[in-house]
């Protein structure tokens, strides 16, 4: 026999949830305005998946109506892998989401032909562009809907500066005007940073700080990075 007391005692509990106990399910994108937003996240460590779990987060919010967008530092290519970037062919089908990339072929400190003047220069000029999106995102208001189909120029409601923290730990930027951005940020942007092996200057300034910690790496083994997984 049903305990139909207990089935309305749960009911009752769903019911002040904001899922309401139902099953998730996808919906329609529309242009919406997140409720609780404004914190900062830093991600860094030796361990893959910095940039994956920041892309989680802008793919996430992006399927809420939010205004996304990726700024990367320092990945402009290597000979390792091809120019087409599975998380670009994604980002241009997912509605409020944009990116782009800022850096310099090959990896800076690495004989790999690459000119290190010129990853300082390229992470120098990615600096004050996310310096554009950070002022941008000032002067709109963030507590509405943003276009969807909107620069980044208007506003964006999660700003992820990838791999911004390695370009710190290497000097290529000032680790001080990092920590002027994060400052300077308005209190509903979501920001996001990512990348270095070494603890970033800015952790004390993060709400959320993960610290992604290698225990085995197919590199170690020799493996050059590959397609769907690393790019």
């Amino acid at each position: 026999m049903t305990d139909n007391s207990s089935d309305a005692d749960r009911d009752a509990q769903h019911s002040r949830t904001p899922g309401e106990g139902k099953t998730p399910e996808s919906q329609p994108i529309e242009p919406s305005a997140p409720d609780e937003f404004g914190l900062v996240s830093a991600w860094w460590g030796d361990g893959k998946g910095k940039t994956t779990a920041a892309l989680g987060m802008g793919f996430r919010a992006a399927g809420h109506g939010y205004r996304v967008h990726l700024l990367q530092f320092m990945k402009g290519g290597a000979a390792s892998v091809e120019a087409t970037r599975g998380e670009y062919n994604a980002i241009d089908v997912v509605s409020g989401f944009t990116y782009e990339n800022s850096g310099h072929y090959g990896w800076h400190g690495l004989l790999d032909g690459s000119a290190d003047d010129e990853h300082a220069a390229r992470a120098q000029g990615a600096l004050e562009r996310a310096r554009e999106l950070v002022a941008a995102a000032d002067e709109a208001d963030l507590t509405a809907p943003l276009a969807l189909d909107g620069e980044p120029d208007e506003g964006v409601h999660l700003l992820i500066l990838d791999e911004i923290l390695y370009a710190a730990n290497r000097d290529l930027v000032d680790p001080d005007a990092v920590a002027d951005l994060v400052d300077d940020k308005p209190d509903d942007l979501e920001l996001v940073l990512t990348g270095g092996h070494e603890r970033p200057a800015i952790a004390d300034r993060a709400d959320l700080v993960t610290n992604v910690r290698k225990e085995a790496h197919p590199f170690d083994a020799g493996h050059r990075a590959r397609k769907g997984t690393e790019y």
